[in-house]
């Protein structure tokens, strides 16, 4: 499930109080002092609950059946893997006799989110490469996790389903198929898709010779991860949210991050975060040219979204090689 495309969720809807206090009952968390919705949860399934007990994270009405369990199974599977902050513990009630749907708490994880506005205001660029240098260090850590077959996780046995087609035939195929599907919204031409199948033919060997898949979060971005400054460094203080998590190609999960990156006009900071990750690998190359891939990736699903949407009116005119073309050269041009 984690690797399908979800455009909407169920939400919460109205919670009252007297619910909340229930689910507090239920695991012995104390009484309620306050809650509110989070404003970072783009799927809005997710609440702040302040009790007596401490602080937490309410997250609720799953968009698919399996979701809190899944995400559950990874939160424990890298606390016992790394040293990653995660929210343990991930507890699940398993019953629906509350809200007529399930739902998990965990606790409050410390720190502030990177776009947090009085951050951006007392950061300087030591500061953003510090934080770049321990994503890199904290992705890193999540792709030790090292499996024998590339696919999603099983909701209902916590095992791996290999994607049938294969991995970059899979990877491939999605990529085509998205950038079909945004015809119906926006202008592709022939020299779209052109550009689109050279770029993916040329990098097909390097998929190839990946050897060993290993688990990605696939959704690593500003809104899923907290920051904590100590003394003159500042390091990952907690990761959350791992219902887009697969096993595939590690270098994936850089592309959310290089994307904000690049559109907020920090190259620097993008340097260094594909330095401190790629001086860990040993073969650079094919890594480089997969990243040109996942970043087409995410342009496709980019483009599709705001043109479907309307939700923005950047280069109404550009045609979508280009546009995403630019991306991939960037790719390119942080290695030299």
């Amino acid at each position: 499930m984690t690797t399908k495309i979800i455009f909407g969720s169920n939400k919460l809807g109205n919670i009252r109080n007297e619910q909340l206090q229930a689910t507090l009952v239920k695991f012995k968390l104390g009484t309620l002092l306050s809650a509110k919705k989070t404003e970072q949860g783009a799927m809005g399934q997710t609440m702040f609950i302040i009790s007596t007990k401490g602080e937490f994270v309410f997250k609720g009405n799953p968009l698919y059946k399996g979701q809190l369990e899944e995400e559950k199974y990874f939160i424990e599977q890298l606390r016992q893997r790394t040293e990653v902050p995660v929210p343990i513990p991930y507890l699940i009630d398993d019953s629906t006799d509350i809200f007529g749907w399930k739902y998990a708490l965990m606790p409050l994880l410390k720190g502030k989110h990177l776009t947090d506005s009085t951050l951006q205001h007392t950061m300087n660029t030591k500061d953003k490469c510090s934080i770049a240098q321990s994503i890199a260090d904290a992705l890193f850590a999540f792709h030790q996790w090292k499996v024998e077959d590339f696919g999603e996780l099983d909701t209902h046995t916590l095992k791996i389903t290999p994607f049938k087609t294969g991995y970059y035939q899979w990877l491939f195929d999605r990529i085509l198929f998205w950038l079909e599907d945004a015809r119906k919204y926006s202008k592709v031409t022939h020299d779209d898709l052109q550009w689109t199948k050279n770029l993916l033919e040329d990098s097909k060997e390097a998929f190839q010779r990946i050897t060993s898949p290993t688990f990605v979060m696939g959704d690593f971005k500003p809104g899923n991860f907290l920051v904590q400054q100590k003394e003159s460094s500042w390091s990952i203080s907690g990761v959350f949210d791992f219902t887009n998590s697969f096993f595939g190609d590690p270098v994936s999960d850089l592309v959310k991050m290089l994307t904000y990156y690049l559109d907020n006009n920090e190259k620097v900071v993008a340097k260094h975060l594909v330095d401190a990750y790629f001086d860990k690998l040993t073969n650079k190359v094919d890594s480089i040219t997969r990243l040109k891939v996942h970043m087409l990736h995410q342009k496709v699903l980019d483009w599709g979204n705001a043109k479907a949407t309307k939700t923005v009116t950047w280069y109404d005119e550009l045609p979508f090689y280009h546009w995403a073309g630019e991306y991939t050269q960037a790719m390119e041009d942080l290695f030299r």
